[in-house]
């Protein structure tokens, strides 16, 4: 389905089949001159279908068009390479393009493989946890010559000056475009509404959610008065929906510590005494996508605390465990 957003602007729905995300807001400029699509969907059919018929009602030359990715997850970069020609600019940031270039072959890949074993990811499960996962099997394929964009560089697209704000958390090289004149953000997987961006961790080299709370206090100084995000419902009042995401990881904190008073753990099992808002009534019924993203998510949130000094870190017979400073 297109929707027209405002002169130039549209919205199309990309369908991620059998995902919880239900589908990807893909944004299109039409200028007089190039266009530009924002994210592109998994490198899926059923993605492609519904980019092919939306381009083509909206008359989109893909000769005269450009991409710009907001970040290296397959839902927003799956499908690069079927829209690639030899006149597209590709743009995102230098954190995120490496990996998207790396596809399958990504070290980083592996890297999480062997820190989900250390976080106590049984092995039944870890062993097809990466073949399953969505960012694995729908990435796009090939190497790509994408120009690198950081903080204040500048797009212009028709009537659209369109400024880089960098907006690390739900990766390392997240990036949002804000419109000044028109107060428009496009947030990405930064900003949500019906849902809350995974924010993950797997590894001891990073802080995603202490990145994830500084970058939302960098877009809550903006004058925005349309929120265009990655999923779901635009929004309106993107403020107030700080506001409820920052609430929200700290209601995720408290319930780590809370988790924590019954003894030292390790991050599969602080995940699975978390809240989920899933229809699966126990942790043994989640399918391992998604046990895979609640252990990234309840790591995160741990390194936080370790670094404010609530909880202490240490590791026994190869596995990382938890435990409330005292």
């Amino acid at each position: 389905m297109i929707q027209e957003i405002s002169r130039q602007l549209y919205k199309l729905d990309i369908p991620l089949p059998n995902n919880p995300l239900k589908a990807l807001n893909c944004y299109i400029f039409k200028g007089p001159e190039r266009n530009l699509i924002i994210d592109t969907g998994f490198a899926r059919e059923e993605c492609r279908t519904a980019l092919d018929e939306g381009l083509k009602e909206l008359g989109i030359d893909l000769h005269k068009t450009d991409l710009f990715i907001t970040h290296m997850h397959a839902d927003h970069s799956g499908n690069i390479s079927y829209l690639v020609t030899p006149d597209t600019r590709i743009y995102a940031s230098k954190a995120d393009a490496v990996i998207i270039n790396a596809g399958r072959e990504s070290s980083h890949w592996e890297e999480m493989r062997v820190y989900a074993g250390k976080s106590g990811f049984v092995p039944m499960e870890l062993k097809g946890a990466i073949e399953k996962h969505p960012g694995y099997r729908f990435g796009t394929e090939g190497n790509h010559e994408i120009t690198y964009m950081a903080e204040g560089d500048r797009l212009r697209v028709g009537d659209y000056n369109l400024e880089i704000v960098e907006t690390s958390g739900h990766t390392e090289g997240h990036l949002c475009l804000y419109e000044p004149e028109k107060k428009i953000l496009f947030s990405g997987d930064h900003i949500l509404y019906d849902i809350t961006p995974n924010i993950a961790l797997w590894s001891d080299e990073e802080n995603p959610l202490e990145e994830y709370f500084m970058s939302l206090d960098k877009i809550d100084k903006l004058e925005i008065n349309l929120t265009l995000p990655g999923h779901r419902s635009l929004i309106t009042s993107p403020r107030e929906r700080i506001a409820e995401l920052k609430s929200h990881h700290q209601k995720r904190l408290d319930e780590v510590l809370e988790i924590l008073k019954a003894g030292t753990m390790n991050a599969y099992q602080v995940a699975a005494r978390m809240t989920w808002d899933l229809t699966y009534k126990t942790w043994e019924e989640f399918p391992t996508p998604q046990k895979w993203f609640a252990t990234g998510e309840a790591i995160a949130h741990i390194k936080y605390l370790v670094e404010k000094g609530q909880v202490i870190q240490a590791e026994k017979d190869g596995i990382i465990v938890y435990s409330l400073a005292r």
